[in-house]
C-alpha cells in the first residue's frame, strides 16, 4: 500500500531521500497541519482514502510534478505543481477541493498556463524586535553562526517562506531547537527563543522529526481581503486568547522580621538608671536621710534600668528583603489566537487585534475583511 496516514508534518517522505521517490502530501490544514494523507503512485479518487475535498496545504518532493484536481479520474479544474512547499491550496483554487492527483511524466511539454504559481524560495527573515520591528537579517542558507552577522542572541520575531526552517540557541544547530513552518512568527517568546537564537538552516527534504519539535503554527500570510464577486458568510468566533510580549522582573524591598531572645537583664539600662535614681535620691532629705535615700535612688533606678526594653526576653529586627516576579512586558498583546467554527469545521489564526463575537470568510471557510 503507497499511502499513508499521519497527524504530523514529519509525514511528508520522511523515510526516503526526496531525489529518489516522486511524492506529494497533502495536509487539511494551511500551514502543514492536521491530519495528512501522502501518496507515491497516482491516486484517481480520493474518497477511497477518506481524503476528497480535505487538502488546504501541500508538499511536492523529488523531482517530478505532480498534477492536482478537484475531481476524481483528472477532471475538472487542475493544476501541475513544481517541486516545492505550498501553504495555502486557496491561491490555486483548490482548498478543500483536490479528489485525484498523478505525477506528470518527465519528458511530458506542459502549457505554462497549467502550473500553479512557483513556490517560495526558501527564506527566514529575524527582526530584532516583536511584531517584526527593528533591524533585520535575512538568510536563504544554513547560518552555523549569528555572532558573525552581529545578530546573535537578538531576534524577537520571524518571518519563514518557501520551506520550514530549523532554529537554535546555540551555535552549529545545538541547544535548544525548533522548526518554523511557513508563516510570521510575530513573537518568540512563546517557544522560549526571544533573543536566544544563535543558528539556522533549511529544512530542505523532509526528515523524521519527532512532532514536538515543531513550533506553534505561524500567522497564515496569504491575503485576507474580499475577492471580486466572492461570497462571504459570518462564522462564530469559539475562542479567543491573547498572547503577551515578553515576560519581564519586576523586584521590591520588603522588611522582614528577625527575632533575638534576650538572656539578661539590660546593663546599660541599669547603670544609667542607678545614676538618675542615685541624683534624685540625692536631693530628697537631708544628714543620714540624705545619704539612704541616695543609696535608695541609686537601688531603685537601677532595678528599674534593667527591665527597660525587656519585653518577654525578646528583640526584634527588620532587615530588608529583596523579591522579584515576573509581569508581563506590555499591557498590549503581541497578537490574538483566534478560533472560530464554520459549516462543522474548526479554524485557527493570527490576528493582529481582538476579534467581535463573528468573523468574516468565504465558502471556504477562510478569512475575509
Amino acid at each position: 500500500m503507497n499511502i499513508i496516514l499521519k497527524t504530523s508534518l514529519a509525514a511528508a517522505g520522511m523515510a526516503m531521500a526526496a531525489q529518489a521517490v516522486a511524492q506529494v502530501t497533502f495536509y487539511e490544514r494551511e500551514g502543514f497541519e492536521g491530519r495528512s494523507f501522502t501518496t507515491t503512485k497516482k491516486i484517481g479518487s480520493f474518497d477511497r482514502y477518506g481524503f476528497n475535498d480535505r487538502a488546504s496545504s501541500v508538499v511536492v518532493t523529488g523531482t517530478d510534478r505532480w498534477e492536482v484536481c478537484d475531481d476524481s479520474r483528472f477532471a475538472g479544474n487542475c493544476a501541475v505543481l513544481r517541486p516545492g512547499w505550498y501553504p495555502n491550496l486557496a491561491a490555486l483554487g483548490l482548498n478543500d477541493r483536490v479528489s485525484s492527483a498523478r505525477v506528470v511524466n518527465r519528458n511530458a511539454r506542459v502549457d505554462e498556463r497549467r502550473y500553479a504559481p512557483a513556490p517560495e524560495a526558501g527564506q527566514i527573515t529575524f527582526h530584532e524586535r516583536e511584531g517584526f520591528e527593528g533591524r533585520t537579517f535575512s538568510a536563504s542558507r544554513q547560518v552555523g553562526n549569528f555572532e558573525r552577522q552581529g545578530f546573535n542572541d537578538r531576534a524577537s520575531s520571524v518571518v519563514v517562506s518557501g520551506t520550514p526552517w530549523e532554529v537554535c540557541d546555540d551555535s552549529q544547530f545545538k541547544g535548544q531547537c525548533v522548526i518554523l513552518r511557513p508563516g510570521r512568527y510575530p513573537s518568540l517568546a512563546a517557544m522560549n527563543l526571544n533573543n536566544r537564537v544563535s543558528s539556522a538552516r533549511m529544512v530542505v527534504s523532509p526528515a523524521r522529526v519527532e512532532p514536538s519539535r515543531y513550533a506553534p503554527a505561524p500567522a497564515m500570510t496569504y491575503d485576507y481581503r474580499r475577492r471580486r464577486d466572492e461570497r462571504v458568510y459570518e462564522a462564530d468566533v469559539t475562542s479567543v486568547r491573547a498572547v503577551l510580549g515578553t515576560p519581564e522582573q519586576r523586584c521590591w524591598v520588603e522588611r522582614g522580621q528577625v527575632s533575638q531572645e534576650r538572656s539578661g537583664a539590660n546593663v546599660p539600662g541599669a547603670i544609667a538608671g542607678a545614676i538618675i535614681g542615685g541624683i534624685l535620691g540625692h536631693q530628697i532629705g537631708s544628714g543620714r536621710g540624705n545619704d539612704a535615700a541616695t543609696v535608695g535612688g541609686v537601688v531603685v533606678g537601677g532595678a528599674v534600668g534593667a527591665n527597660v526594653g525587656r519585653d518577654g526576653g525578646t528583640q526584634t529586627y527588620a532587615p530588608d528583603v529583596k523579591r522579584c516576579e515576573d509581569v508581563p512586558g506590555s499591557a498590549q498583546p503581541a497578537y490574538w489566537d483566534v478560533t472560530y467554527n464554520f459549516r462543522g469545521r474548526e479554524h485557527r489564526i493570527q490576528m493582529t487585534a481582538a476579534p467581535g463575537p463573528k468573523i468574516t470568510v468565504n465558502e471556504q471557510g477562510e478569512p475575509r475583511a
